[in-house]
């Protein structure tokens, strides 16, 4: 028997005790010191406790070599099986342009395209997507720029998409800045709407500072009275703050803020904390930028000065949420990028991505459906073939399962290679939420 290569063991924060996980046979202890300290001293070649390490050996933390090596095959053919039947995500992006001059927009070097969308342009995006995936289960993300400008033209095309999607009966998401939001939502209420992202990245000013209108001019209240249309239209809301060392400290008065609104307590209101980083090229202000462990050590120090920040936003702190509300681990994660898996990226140009990250990135585009059809199957093969078994840092790294290898495209915009790692802090994080939940 030997110790598993994918045993995750550290020491929960601000505790005396330890944790000890383990993806691939689905197991999770919390260890005291004593029990810690034997499996530290086995890794200096000191033996184990007879009772303790037949206890180690039923929960999957030491094994069989070879009879891991087949729990991992027949483990990953499962995910690769499930993946298939899995839902995707198609995201279209009607347009670059927006009304807003966000601090921190990554778009705001893309080449402008003069070109517009027209209905031919959705018609031939709903036949590709219609044969292309058809068995499949789907559904669309209108994406942008921003997708809900405030024009005539622009209502008249959104509205038919919608048509188009309900004619395949297919849910459809937008990811807005939420400014026009009360003058869509008569149109938003005729389509299967699954649900609607909206950022605010704090309250009054702090989110004016960073995500205002072009020339000028607040939005904080405005979207605000959108997020509150949606919600009296029985609209999902995702609401969404990107967060940074600018504006993370007001992450306590922006939960209070939703709280007192009600939002919290409606079923069609949820939420996500996003981490502002560089994706394409560098911000002027990347000073200012979390990494990953950061943001949630501070989120975590936020919380215990301010525990109904829960209430608003419940940090998922690797696998420790889950794990915390399902008393059990998820099934091991072989792949954490879905780009041209359960994700695809489709423009007004006629352009087909890998995904969001990508879409609209010069050199980036995978084929046309519009005005022909066109696919670069040698590009696409790269993207689908991507996964931890095919990153050869990831095969020595026993947090593998946790963290699935990464972005794609940020592991290709930092080595020029897909299949290259974006790894996530998993052991620090679980520390982190074994503290918090466990």
């Amino acid at each position: 028997m030997y110790y598993s290569k994918h045993n995750i063991f550290s020491k929960i924060a601000d505790s005396e005790n330890y944790f000890i996980v383990n993806l691939l046979c689905g197991s999770a202890d919390i260890l005291t010191p004593e029990e810690a300290k034997m499996i530290q001293d086995y890794q200096k070649t000191k033996e184990i406790a007879p009772d303790f390490m037949e206890k180690l050996t039923e929960q999957g933390y030491f094994v069989d070599k070879i009879e891991e090596e087949r729990l991992y095959r027949n483990k990953y053919l499962n995910f690769i099986d499930d993946r298939d039947d899995d839902e995707v995500q198609l995201f279209f992006v009607p347009n670059y342009t927006c009304n807003f001059a966000c601090t921190y927009c990554y778009q705001d070097e893309y080449t402008s395209i003069k070109q517009e969308l027209t209905n031919e342009i959705i018609d031939a995006f709903f036949d590709y997507i219609n044969n292309e995936f058809a068995g499949r289960k789907k559904y669309i993300t209108v994406f942008g720029g921003e997708p809900l400008l405030n024009s005539a033209k622009q209502r008249e095309l959104i509205s038919y998409l919608l048509q188009n999607a309900n004619q395949s009966e297919l849910d459809v998401c937008f990811v807005t800045n939420g400014y026009t939001l009360t003058e869509y939502v008569d149109l938003l209420k005729t389509a299967r709407i699954r649900e609607i992202q909206v950022t605010l990245d704090g309250v009054g000013i702090i989110h004016d500072k960073r995500r205002f209108l072009k020339g000028g001019g607040t939005s904080f209240d405005k979207i605000t009275e959108g997020i509150d249309a949606c919600l009296e239209n029985n609209l999902p809301v995702n609401l969404r703050m990107v967060v940074d060392k600018e504006n993370i400290n007001g992450l306590p008065e922006m939960a209070k803020y939703a709280i007192d609104k009600g939002w919290t307590k409606n079923p069609l209101f949820k939420t996500q904390l996003g981490r502002n980083y560089e994706l394409h090229h560098c911000q002027a202000t990347s000073g200012k930028l979390f990494s990953r462990i950061s943001l949630y050590e501070s989120i975590y120090n936020l919380v215990k000065q301010h525990p109904y920040i829960i209430e608003f936003h419940k940090p998922a702190y690797s696998v420790s949420k889950f794990l915390a509300e399902n008393g059990e681990l998820p099934e091991p994660l072989f792949d954490a990028c879905p780009a041209c898996k359960t994700e695809w990226a489709f423009d007004y140009t006629g352009q087909i991505y890998s995904c969001t990250a990508t879409v609209g990135k010069e050199g980036e585009a995978l084929g046309t459906f519009y005005p022909e059809v066109s696919r670069k199957e040698e590009m696409i093969t790269e993207w689908e073939n991507r996964d931890i078994t095919t990153i050869n840092e990831c095969n020595s790294c026993n947090m593998q399962l946790a963290c699935g290898g990464g972005c794609g495209s940020v592991a290709k915009n930092r080595t020029g290679n897909i299949c290259s790692t974006d790894c996530r802090p998993v052991k620090q994080l679980l520390e982190l939420g074994f503290a918090s939940y466990l």
